[in-house]
């Protein structure tokens, strides 16, 4: 049993109010670690710290914040084996999966933004020979980083890098069911040599720490990935402190296979879009849509392809694990049976897995629905889980109707080998971003973020350095 308390300041404290919650492994219902609870109190406390270590990381000479940074990326790679472990207890993500996400996803951002540290300029605008005029790119100043349970040392990771990178000081706070990958990243940001405070980790509920952390004067940016209505509760909240805002509130992605499709590429590409993580994943793939002339191919051998996906832990690397917590593996599970009210075709899983070994975990079989329309709640809304519906078209025109068919638009994705489809589909699809012949594919390099409702603002890349920078005109006159 793991002990931690909140990071405040360059040091591991308790929190005020004394209160704590444990830490729970997925795959078997036992509590891993005892986490300290934070409250508005602890919130204020670590807006000082970071308002101060700001000042300070401001004034750093930029090479160095950039070996600063690199050194968090090294000691990243250092730690991977306790990480991972970490990352896996409370998630319920594979070792395998975690381990890639401390070397390939956490570190390489932080020596991604590393490399960018020094490079954040401004621009001289020739206005006339009387002026001279140029602009500065100056950080925030403190900003604070809400992230989900669904990978918690992969999501932090994905904003705080450019955050610091532009020169501002980050308060984290992870969710509750899951952050253990997460919650060493101040203590990471010490031994690395940044200042005391730079990076604060305050765990907690969202009614308290959530809540404190966007009304609060002092933070001046909010990143944020969740649900839309929390999102939008966000946006009004932090209007009356005008903070800038990221938002990633969630994908319904379509994936669509065309019949001149690579159809093992596309069975195994699909399984890997809908089934990873437990389909816990917001750009995960959970609408396929299939060309009628190789529909019932397709389903028939993606179908036997997921009933040969081993369920089970993730410190066993099962290739389907446990759902993050009870709740929601019920709420999953609700999910599934209004489809079949709805007269949504079970073809596999459809229940909680009960077999020896995985009763007490939130595992839920992977599920595949066929015969699904439109209008079902199974295709319409977020799942969150191991459930895939199949539904057929007739034309590319009905296949980009029936993926924009939603309030989303985080990721799609389709197979063909018709290079000309392929950028006419992807022009059309209403998404930020856009998988062909492949899931997940694309670097660090490649800005995501979301159409519709599925956000605001662009995370990855070098766009995301704006997200925590302010643009400020200077205008000299020399004649």
């Amino acid at each position: 049993m793991r002990q931690f308390g909140l990071y405040i300041d360059g040091r591991w404290q308790d929190s005020v109010s004394g209160r704590h919650f444990s830490a729970v492994n997925p795959a078997d219902g036992k509590a891993v670690a005892e986490v300290a609870k934070g409250c508005a109190e602890d919130v204020d406390k670590a807006v000082q710290a970071a308002a101060g270590a700001a000042r300070a990381w401001q004034a750093t000479p930029l090479r160095e914040r950039s070996a600063t940074l690199y050194r968090m990326a090294q000691i990243l790679v250092r730690d991977v084996d306790e990480l991972a472990m970490l990352e896996t207890l409370d998630s319920g993500g594979t070792l395998y999966y975690s381990a890639v996400t401390v070397k390939d996803v956490a570190a390489r951002r932080f020596e991604y933004f590393a490399g960018l540290a020094d490079k954040i300029e401004g621009r001289q605008i020739p206005v006339s020979s009387t002026y001279h005029t140029y602009t500065v790119r100056e950080p925030l100043g403190v900003t604070a980083h809400i992230i989900p349970w669904n990978g918690p040392l992969w999501e932090a990771s994905r904003s705080l890098p450019p955050a610091l990178a532009a020169g501002n000081a980050v308060i984290l706070k992870p969710a509750q069911e899951a952050l253990l990958g997460a919650i060493k990243l101040g203590e990471i940001a010490k031994e690395a040599g940044l200042p005391d405070g730079l990076v604060n980790v305050v765990p907690g509920a969202g009614s308290e720490v959530g809540v404190a952390l966007v009304n609060h004067p002092g933070v001046h940016g909010i990143t944020f990935t969740g649900s839309i209505p929390t999102g939008q509760e966000i946006m009004r909240a932090s209007a009356a402190t005008m903070k800038r805002l990221v938002l990633e509130l969630g994908g319904n992605a379509a994936n669509i296979v065309f019949e001149d499709a690579d159809l093992d590429a596309a069975v195994e590409g699909s399984i890997w879009a809908a089934f990873s993580n437990s389909g816990q994943i917001c750009v995960s793939g959970p609408r396929l849509f299939a060309h009628e002339s190789i529909k019932e191919q397709f389903q028939e051998r993606f179908v036997a392809r997921v009933e040969s996906l081993r369920v089970g832990p993730g410190v066993d690397n099962a290739e389907v694990g446990p759902l993050v917590s009870e709740p929601h593996m019920k709420r999953v599970l609700g999910m599934i049976e209004t489809g079949k009210r709805e007269g949504a075709h079970l073809l596999t899983g459809g229940r909680r897995a009960d077999e020896a070994g995985l009763a007490n975990g939130f595992y839920v079989l992977p599920t595949v629905f066929g015969d699904v329309t439109p209008e079902m709640h199974v295709m319409r809304e977020e799942v969150f889980g191991p459930v895939v519906t199949i539904t057929g078209f007739a034309s590319d025109e009905e296949a980009i109707r029936m993926a924009n068919e939603t309030d989303y638009g985080l990721a799609n994705g389709l197979w063909t080998s018709d290079l000309g489809r392929a950028h006419r589909v992807a022009g059309a699809l209403q998404s930020g971003q856009v998988y062909v012949n492949e899931w997940f594919c694309g670097d660090i390099q490649c800005p995501a973020g979301g159409y519709k409702m599925s956000g605001i603002g662009r995370e990855e890349g070098q766009q995301a350095l704006d997200n925590y920078l302010q643009l400020k005109s200077v205008r000299m006159r020399i004649g």
